[in-house]
């Protein structure tokens, strides 16, 4: 099997781990993560080293790319970049949980993560490094753009748009052809009834403008 490294060692690693493994189609080799000491393990893989290891572990170690295994948004974003100006040839992979339902004619990009319970319904289109957290669901004929996310047991109706860096949070619902704008937060157990715009924290039911938010702007408890 081709071998991969998995990019953070937090929580989210661990689920990625988890899908990795029941898919059976890579060899993880170990962790890189910009924060904790090397030679910590992570369910039995060892942190290997920062991203500047990454050129090294490919020419010696035959690495061939990875999955990005973190959960905020922008974070993820800088990594990518990151990594594509240390290792323009390294591979991102997708990480799709063999207990996730994909229906008909979807176009799923590079580095997007599905987790598992997750439904995604027909002819929807999920962007590059998005993530569908476990029984969260994509409704038919919606849009993920890059970078957005949405939590445990979110739901969308069909013809929803999600803008390009924005988190649907736990328990959130969206109803049909709403649409959700550029980095934008959708709250905990909100009900969407009405669009979102850009840059956007929206709360309660129906969902409201609380407030805005910076692009960037940190968004998940620690």
């Amino acid at each position: 099997m081709k071998k991969i490294v998995i990019i953070g060692a937090s929580g989210h690693a661990k689920v990625i781990i988890d899908i990795i493994e029941k898919r059976n189609e890579y060899q993880i080799i170990g962790l890189i993560d910009s924060y904790k000491e090397a030679n910590q393990k992570i369910m039995g893989y060892p942190i290997l080293g920062k991203e500047n290891l990454i050129p090294e572990l490919m020419i010696k170690d035959g690495v061939v790319g990875g999955v990005i295994a973190i959960g905020d948004n922008w974070s993820r974003s800088k990594l990518r970049d990151t990594i594509k100006s240390l290792a323009p040839k390294f591979k991102f992979l997708p990480a799709i949980h063999p207990n996730s339902t994909l229906y008909n004619n979807l176009k799923i990009k590079q580095g997007v993560v599905i987790m598992a319970g997750a439904i995604v319904n027909s002819d929807s289109l999920i962007e590059e490094f998005c993530i569908l957290n476990t029984k969260s669901s994509l409704g038919h004929d919606s849009i993920m753009k890059k970078f957005s996310s949405l939590a445990p047991n979110a739901t969308t109706g069909g013809h929803v748009n999600i803008g390009e860096f924005s988190a649907i949070s736990i328990g959130a619902t969206i109803i049909q052809s709403i649409k959700i704008g550029k980095h934008s937060v959708i709250g905990a157990g909100a009900l969407v009834l009405e669009d979102i715009g850009n840059n956007l924290i929206a709360f309660g039911s129906p969902a409201k403008d609380i407030k805005g938010r910076q692009k960037g702007e940190s968004y998940l408890a620690k």
